[in-house]
């Protein structure tokens, strides 16, 4: 299996300003913040950088830390746009803005593949704040939204409504995403694509626990029975995790082997303005047909 990368370019809202000693500078509208970044091993382009806000992370491996800023920066959040979706974008707790900039080329690429299909059924998983949905849902699909937190899929209707498509097919659903594909397996039912963005470890909403080395196995394996020949697509990407794309491109092609199709994997990256650096962010590995 050749390992490819994917490529996330600038856009108009975002942009990768610059990177280096594990930090990166980047814009969202607006505003420009400074994160925290370990993959960014080399030195930056200037080291003379200006950002309205910056995540400086805690002691601890867990992810901890709190932003400091230089300037005013609107609490609620303030709004972006990809293509023809509107978002809120905001400085979580959590170190990133509300969504994730690297997945654009993942969302043209999922487009790509319904864009012969009249009402494709499409389900994302772990759908968070619904950018991938409705970049879906904008170019037709129907859309299955599933999320463990209450408050991430109101945040997610409530960018439906920003980018004009709430009257859109989108089923939002809080749930366990394991329990419902499990469930959605047991009714017969079938998609023509599957996003899936899973956490390394989550709760669900009553309290279900998921770890991603434990549990995605099984997860791909009712994802597949949720596919046949005539679906477009399987994606799968997978952060923070001491695992290569050959091991997830490996277990898709198992999961797969009966199925007409290619199987691929490689890195999501990011393309910085300053250098046209590469900045990996993710592995992914994807089935599509």
């Amino acid at each position: 299996m050749n390992l490819q990368t994917l490529p996330g370019e600038p856009w108009s809202d975002y942009g990768l300003i610059d990177s280096g000693h594990g930090r990166k500078l980047e814009r969202y509208g607006r505003f420009r913040f400074i994160r925290p970044e370990p993959q960014a091993m080399w030195a930056p382009a200037q080291d003379d950088w200006t950002a309205d806000g910056e995540f400086i992370p805690g002691s601890d491996e867990e992810g901890g830390g709190r932003w400091f800023y230089e300037r005013p920066v609107p609490a609620e959040g303030w709004p972006l746009h990809w293509n023809d979706v509107t978002f809120q974008a905001s400085c979580t707790p959590f170190r990133h803005l509300g969504f994730f900039p690297d997945m654009a080329p993942v969302w043209d690429w999922m487009r790509g593949k319904i864009a012969d299909k009249d009402q494709a059924q499409v389900m994302n998983l772990f759908g968070y704040t619904g950018v991938g949905t409705l970049a879906m849902a904008a170019a037709g699909a129907q859309m299955v939204h599933v999320d463990a937190s209450k408050k991430s899929v109101a945040q997610a209707r409530a960018n439906a409504a920003l980018s004009g498509l709430e009257d859109r097919p989108v089923r939002w659903i809080v749930d366990d995403a394991a329990k419902f594909v499990a469930r959605e397996v047991r009714r017969g039912r079938r998609y023509d694509g599957i996003l899936l963005d899973p956490p390394k470890y989550g709760r669900g909403p009553d309290g279900e626990v998921w770890r991603l080395e434990e549990d995605l196995p099984g997860l791909i394996a009712h994802c597949r029975q949720l596919l046949d020949a005539d679906s477009r697509f399987l994606f799968l990407t997978v952060y923070a995790v001491r695992m290569s794309a050959l091991a997830i491109g490996e277990l898709l092609k198992q999961a797969f082997a009966d199925l007409p199709g290619t199987v691929e994997a490689g890195e999501l990256t990011v393309r910085e303005e300053a250098r046209g650096l590469m900045l990996p962010t993710a592995i992914w590995a994807r089935w599509s047909r």
